[in-house]
């Protein structure tokens, strides 16, 4: 661990306190939606990206922009049309006074990227994402470069709007740590939001985490000790997605074409660590690999026609995993 800290223990507060302030601040701009922040900051704190699905007006580009303000980081946006290109995302090589070639840094340069509308682009332009995503670096023109770190995508898209997008592809879904899906405010959160945002109030936010401090905090996430036996509980919850898997239940068979990969493994216990850690618990257990299983597997499984048929949503097929 970092010398910033005396040990993980004190590492380990700092880090629940540190969600805590971020998470306080956060609020002062974006009313209700705690599971949705609380969702996106452990994807941060665990070195992932986020998927943020919902109708039009929920708030999900004033989230993210929300979090880039709070958290000392840099950070762009890019509005995904059917006309972008992926130089317009990642940069281009350009032909200099001196005659020769010199490659010139896109939007992906940065610290917090917002896909906004990510399914409006075409699947080349899509594709652009995948190895900074991955990789945390880009390739042009045969050359590879490193992006900063720390580095994630963070992604918005209306699951109502079908006319003229192109859902992304299971290879970059699978990219995502979180798929989390924003519901409609409550009547007393909808008053809030409404008095916030028809007066002439303005917020202060304070910059509460720096770049520095989150990179030691995903450290920390991966230093957190685990048991045998959380773990095991965690594998054998995705192996029991896999229909053709030798642990899958006839219920499964029947509900799933299509099952998770091992990266939905890796993630349960990523996302449990961090989970644990902002609960003030200083390892995971069982609980906390079923708070962060519904977001990491609803985008990672296929149903059947006879789940579709009986109304079965993806989160009631995952909760019979429990």
């Amino acid at each position: 661990m970092s010398s910033s800290y005396r040990s993980e223990v004190e590492a380990a507060d700092a880090l629940r306190q540190a969600y805590l302030n971020t998470k306080a601040e956060i609020g002062k701009v974006i009313v209700g939606q705690d599971e949705v922040i609380k969702s996106v900051l452990i994807s941060i704190f665990s070195n992932g990206h986020c998927l943020l699905v919902g109708v039009p007006g929920l708030a999900k580009t004033l989230l993210v922009q929300t979090i880039a303000r709070v958290l000392d980081l840099n950070f762009n946006r890019v509005q995904f049309t059917p006309d972008l290109m992926p130089s317009d995302i990642i940069g281009a090589e350009i032909l200099g006074e001196d005659r020769h070639f010199k490659f010139i840094k896109g939007p992906i340069f940065s610290n917090i990227i917002l896909a906004d509308e990510i399914n409006r682009t075409p699947p080349k332009t899509q594709a652009a994402l995948l190895e900074a995503m991955q990789e945390k670096a880009v390739t042009a023109a045969g050359v590879t470069h490193k992006l900063d770190q720390p580095f994630f995508v963070l992604a918005t898209q209306n699951p109502i709007e079908q006319e003229g997008t192109y859902p992304l592809p299971e290879a970059q879904l699978d990219r995502f740590m979180f798929n989390v899906t924003l519901g409609y405010p409550s009547f007393a959160e909808e008053l809030q939001v409404v008095k916030n945002t028809t007066s002439t109030n303005t917020v202060q936010l304070n910059k509460v985490i720096s770049a520095r401090e989150i990179i030691e905090f995903q450290q920390l996430v991966r230093n957190i000790p685990v048991t045998d036996h959380v773990l095991e509980y965690a594998v054998r919850m995705v192996s029991k997605t896999r229909p053709q898997g030798e642990l899958a239940t006839p219920q499964v068979k029947r509900l799933l074409n299509w099952g998770a990969g091992p990266r939905a493994s890796q993630f349960l216990i990523l996302g449990a660590k961090c989970h644990a850690v902002i609960s003030g618990k200083y390892s995971p257990d069982i609980e906390d690999v079923q708070a962060v299983a519904k977001p990491i597997l609803r985008h990672r499984i296929v149903r059947s026609y006879h789940a579709e048929a009986e109304g079965l949503s993806t989160d009631q097929i995952i909760e019979q995993l429990f």
